[in-house]
């Protein structure tokens, strides 16, 4: 075996399955060996992480770049940065609020021309599920979409509307022979058209009532449904609601090809503490109440839920209307990107979880939905050089101008988290040091195969 070009060790290296000392050889960009903490050839670069952790760079296959066509939301710069800083050293780019948005090969390659060059981190991409765009869904997969994404209820954008159960059934059928899986925003309109809005649109309470559970409910029940009959892959993303949680259980049993994700926001923040006019909690669904987070991390720790990722969804400050503090105007979206390594941690480790849970809950889970895990994911040999070093011990102060965000408005401002993210690496290059980033973008945009 050649010589490593770095080793990279540390006192708790986080592997699938335990955290304990070792050393990490990298050449070529990618992991060689990974050996007792003391064996380090002579002649190489040395990182040494000393007692801080060091994980597997992180997946987060939930964000909104939303470049072209809304880049004044966020742009591929400034996301990736972020991630970066965030300890992430792949996102997955969702097919909107985009314009065009990922519903052809054509909206693909634009988005692919204008990542190009920019990307401090690795970009992968989701395809676009519409009515209406069955014959464009082979074309996208071919071109390398990790998966497709389709909304049950209006998306908030007119350029991605939602499906039904009927035009959705014939993109189920061909996402099956395709082998592909579809991701679902799991709300359903009746009960949202049903629900009681009246009150004041600054109590976050008049927000929660106009999203109600059984919006979630009705909508994960209508996927397994079609699971069943397609044999199609599906995951629910950003699920909140706890009521729906014994029928993700049954898909669990089963078991079918159905899983689920959860945000930070569902896990750090609950619906009782949110201030009235506070627009930037706004997210759909919503956050809800206290019972139900704590009912979210026990599915997470049992493994009804799958993973945690950011749904980094940005949009300029006044689209949430921080003078009128109204809820129902407000558009719904949280920034989060850069910040949920150390905010769920701070909730993790109040609860007893550990740094193996969390980096299979961060990275692992979220590299095998996106069909990334023979190169990303976990510290083992073969796959790529991506490292986070995370000092789990320190905390620090929320303040936006720390954030690399192209819009730094967040419901996390002012918040104390635990943990410091130090260092990046993406395949054995520091892109990220205590704040600074020491390279030009050196990311590469992800196709599905993991070329």
């Amino acid at each position: 075996m050649p010589l490593p070009e770095l080793v990279i060790r540390g006192r708790r290296v986080v592997m699938r399955n335990s955290v304990g000392p070792a050393s990490i050889h990298v050449s070529g960009g990618l992991i060689t060996d990974v050996t007792a903490y003391e064996e380090v050839p002579g002649g190489c670069e040395v990182f040494d992480a000393d007692a801080a952790a060091v994980m597997p760079g992180l997946v987060d296959s939930h964000v909104h770049v939303n470049e072209p066509g809304r880049t004044e939301w966020e742009g591929f710069e400034t996301a990736t940065r972020a991630a970066a800083a965030g300890g992430v050293t792949t996102v997955v780019d969702m097919p909107l609020n985009s314009i065009p948005p990922t519903t052809t090969a054509e909206g693909l390659a634009r988005k692919r021309e204008r990542a190009e060059g920019k990307c401090s981190v690795d970009v992968g991409f989701w395809g676009g599920v519409v009515p209406g765009n069955v014959a464009e869904l082979g074309p996208l997969w071919e071109a390398g979409v990790v998966g497709f994404k389709c909304f049950l209820i209006d998306s908030g954008v007119e350029e991605f509307p939602n499906v039904t159960e009927e035009t959705l059934r014939p993109a189920l059928e061909e996402l099956a022979a395709l082998g592909s899986t579809l991701i679902v925003h799991a709300e359903v309109p009746g009960p949202v058209e049903q629900a009681d809005a009246g009150g004041d649109p600054r109590r976050y309470e008049t927000f929660l009532r106009s999203r109600p559970r059984a919006a979630e409910d009705e909508a994960v029940r209508l996927m397994l449904r079609l699971c069943r009959e397609t044999g199609a892959r599906v995951h629910i993303v950003h699920h909140s609601s706890a009521d729906a949680l014994p029928l993700l259980r049954e898909a669990k049993r089963d078991p079918l090809p159905f899983t689920a994700e959860t945000c930070p926001h569902y896990l750090c923040f609950a619906a009782e503490d949110v201030p009235d006019g506070a627009t930037e909690f706004k997210c759909c669904p919503p956050i809800r109440e206290r019972e139900n987070r704590e009912q979210l991390w026990a599915a997470l720790a049992e493994g009804t839920l799958d993973m945690v990722v950011s749904d980094h969804s940005p949009c300029p400050p006044e689209l949430k209307l921080p003078e009128a503090g109204d809820f129902l105007r407000a558009w719904g979206g949280i920034s989060s990107l850069q910040l949920r390594l150390p905010a769920v941690w701070t909730e993790a480790r109040r609860r007893g979880h550990t740094l193996v849970e969390l980096a299979r809950w961060l990275a692992g889970a979220p590299a095998e939905l996106c069909g990334l895990s023979k190169i990303k994911g976990a510290i083992e040999p073969g796959l790529e050089a991506d490292f986070v070093v995370f000092d789990t011990e320190a905390a620090f102060r929320v303040e936006p101008e720390q954030l690399h965000h192209r819009h730094k408005l967040t419901p996390y401002a002012g918040r104390e988290l635990q943990g410091v993210v130090t260092q990046t690496f993406l395949r054995g290059e520091k892109i990220f040091d205590r704040g600074d980033f020491p390279l030009k973008p050196a990311g590469r945009l992800l196709r599905r195969s993991g070329d």
